[in-house]
């Protein structure tokens, strides 16, 4: 009975690694700095300690030492989040880790169908759901449009204007303000990512522009 447990314990790390490495991979790609290597060893680690949590509770709670490992993994996964300006990195590969461990929790209990179910969801999320988005969803924002013009150039609001009209899906006027001999127009827009290319384009391009922000 020792020895089928032991090479059903042999059996769980195998498959471990085998999870471990298919997560981590497009982390390794991406230059990640939880890569190939992490996302492995939190894999096999929470397999580790899943199996001997379950040997060592005999007719206890199995899930004592599981629970220790979800607290980790959430610090671990909170050290590679990073906030730059007003742009925050590294949600993606807590998240990989984050699931890399509970899928090793999984096999270390013996869940393969659980654990292998959720890892064909994780890698339809990570290759997949990005393909999706760009293909079937449109990108749009709602931009505050703000530009400035010459107090002479009065004529070409309305061209001006118009054009950013066509430029955008929807565009409307919502302020004008004038100080000294400069015209401030301020516009609501919604816009995809194309649109935004174009439009950054035309309002560098036009001389009548002295400057613009969103």
């Amino acid at each position: 009975m020792s020895e089928h447990f032991e090479l059903l314990d042999i059996y769980k790390a195998v498959i471990s690694l085998v999870a471990g490495l298919i997560l981590g991979l497009e982390r390794e790609m991406k230059d990640k700095s939880a890569g190939l290597k992490t996302i492995t060893i939190i894999c096999l680690g929470s397999t580790l300690f899943s199996i001997l949590s379950y040997k060592m509770a005999g007719s206890g709670d199995p899930t004592r030492i599981a629970s220790y490992i979800v607290s980790g993994i959430g610090f671990l996964g909170a050290g590679v989040i990073f906030k730059e300006g007003f742009s925050v990195y590294g949600l993606t590969t807590a998240g990989i880790i984050w699931i890399a461990a509970a899928i090793g929790m999984s096999i270390g209990f013996g869940e393969i169908f659980i654990a292998f179910t959720f890892l064909i969801s994780a890698l339809i999320v990570i290759y997949v759901a990005k393909t999706f988005t760009r293909s079937f969803v449109s990108y749009h924002h709602n931009k505050i449009l703000k530009f400035k013009i010459p107090v002479q150039a009065i004529s070409q609001k309305k061209p001006i204007i118009r054009e950013i009209k066509k430029l955008s899906k929807i565009a409307y006027e919502i302020a004008l303000e004038k100080h000294g001999d400069s015209l401030f127009i301020t516009m609501d827009l919604h816009i995809n990512n194309q649109q935004i290319e174009e439009l950054e384009t035309y309002l560098i391009n036009n001389k009548i522009i002295e400057s613009f922000s969103y």
